[in-house]
């Protein structure tokens, strides 16, 4: 797919929404940016699924947009994701964890998640199995991939997909529905977007070999600040946080950290 936007993603000043008319209103703006993106590349907006992203988030915001029709969240520190889901277990609520999990935590993620994002190890993997099979559940799951070769970075490097992939059906309660990725923390869009290439290109490579491997063979790429770039280069799912609840305090760069160990507050900003 061709480039359509500039050279720089823009510096966001995201408001916090603290009312249900102010969520309407930014979820609003960001489906009809999702919409634009798909359009300018053939794409039928429907083909985009929007995961607002609650992190950091208090409860009570969490309610408003509820009523401003969220009816599934991401999360991604499994603590936080188990607190909420029970404090708020009287909305109807799907709860998709997006962030790396401990070993330790797969008993917690079994039991109230609909959905895991972060698939990236054979031990992860048998953790969640073992306890979905005790409950009596399954789980959808995306397989994390590391397109940006940043070494503190979790996810798959793109040349071990498809072999992790085929390890998977041994774990008969892990549903897998495709990719995902975090772009560079960046600016430069140029940047940005190889993440996104290279991660459809290994869906599409993997899927001409082996579809059933993918299952639905979505790809969930692209947060606030690049979700657009995302869609132009094939998202199916973008996790959309601070643009739809706005500025957190705790910039991305607390979950990513760059290489030295420091937050990148710029790039983190853009986002």
């Amino acid at each position: 797919m061709t480039k359509q936007i500039g050279d720089e993603l823009p510096i966001h000043d995201f408001p916090t929404a603290t009312s249900v008319d102010e969520f309407v209103r930014n979820i609003a703006e960001v489906r009809g940016k999702i919409a634009a993106a798909a359009e300018r590349v053939g794409r039928a907006p429907a083909e985009v699924r929007l995961l607002p992203v609650s992190k950091t988030v208090p409860e009570d915001r969490i309610r408003l947009a509820v009523q401003a029709g969220c009816r599934e969240l991401g999360e991604n520190k499994v603590q936080e994701a188990k607190r909420k889901s029970e404090h708020l277990a009287d909305l109807d609520v799907a709860w998709s964890v997006i962030g790396h999990l401990q070993t330790n935590k797969a008993r917690d993620v079994a039991a109230f998640a609909s959905e895991f994002q972060a698939l990236d190890s054979l031990r992860a993997a048998a953790a969640l199995d073992r306890r979905l099979q005790a409950a009596g559940r399954g789980l959808d799951v995306f397989v994390q991939v590391n397109t940006s070769a940043e070494p503190q970075k979790y996810g798959l490097p793109p040349e071990e997909v498809e072999g992790f992939l085929r390890e998977l059906p041994n774990f008969s309660a892990l549903r897998v529905r495709g990719l995902m990725t975090l772009a560079i923390f960046s600016s430069d869009i140029p940047r940005v977007r190889e993440c996104f290439v290279r991660l459809r290109t290994v869906r599409d490579r993997i899927r001409d070999e082996d579809p059933a491997l993918l299952g639905d063979g979505g790809l969930s790429m692209g947060m606030s600040g690049d979700y657009e770039v995302a869609i132009e280069e094939g998202a199916t799912c973008v996790r959309v946080g601070q643009a739809i609840f706005g500025k957190r305090q705790t910039p991305d760069s607390f979950y990513w950290p760059d290489a030295a160990g420091e937050p990148d507050a710029a790039a983190a900003d853009a986002r």
